[in-house]
């Protein structure tokens, strides 16, 4: 299986060469993030401990291209990972109707385990649309080729005021080996004066008897730089 150092420079070398040499014409943003429980589709990836995220983006256009990282702790002695890195990229717009859209990747990237490799890619696609009532929609499927595990997400959401809004999403993780299992959450984020988004989330599964998979509730203090 080729290392995850290899993986990471391909992926690195084909975000460079789509963009070309329009850096310099792009934007950049940046984003911090302080967390109870790191969550991801329904499940806790920091052993329901808090967690510290960040990230960058650039956009050109159509393009897009990013990376983000987080603490994490899956229990896993004696590997022990305690860092996930994501690299991203692809091509987002908009349709003349309104209908939003999305294609591209994501790679998974645990850089600090010893033996076992759990580094993955998944190719992404996602459509979304805002009604004029301000209800907004959406749908994303997830295709992890190397595992042919599928993620399948909907959502809803409401702007209420220009500083507050709520949403839902809805997700069936399918598993090639087995194991599937649905989560779901509902949240609320409002945006303060000093430019901290305060996010509150309830998260859940249908996988009994797994602590990580429970009930719980979220609370994500987040900037943008």
């Amino acid at each position: 299986m080729v290392s995850k150092v290899t993986r990471a420079g391909v992926a690195l070398a084909v975000l460079a060469t789509a963009a070309g040499g329009a850096y310099a014409e792009g934007e950049w943003s940046g984003n911090v993030a302080l967390t109870t429980d790191y969550v991801w589709r329904g499940v806790s990836q920091s052993n329901e401990d808090f967690a510290i995220q960040g990230g960058f983006d650039y956009s050109n256009g159509m393009f897009y291209a990013g990376t983000w990282a987080s603490n994490v702790d899956f229990g896993d002695e004696p590997e022990d990972a305690n860092l996930e890195l994501d690299l991203y990229g692809g091509l987002a717009g908009e349709t003349e109707s309104g209908i939003s859209w999305d294609v591209g990747f994501i790679y998974y990237a645990y850089p600090d385990t010893e033996e076992a490799d759990y580094d993955f890619v998944e190719l992404q696609g996602a459509l979304g649309y805002t009604f004029t009532s301000g209800v907004s929609v959406g749908g994303a499927v997830y295709w992890d080729p190397d595992n042919e595990n599928v993620y399948v997400e909907g959502s809803a959401g409401y702007s209420f005021t220009d500083n507050f809004s709520m949403d839902a999403t809805l997700g069936n993780y399918s598993f090639d080996a087995g194991g599937d299992y649905t989560n779901w959450s509902l949240g609320g984020t409002y945006s303060l004066p000093v430019g901290i988004d305060v996010d509150v989330r309830y998260w859940d599964t249908d996988v009994d008897g797994v602590g990580v998979s429970d009930e719980r509730v979220v609370l994500t203090l987040a900037k943008s730089l």
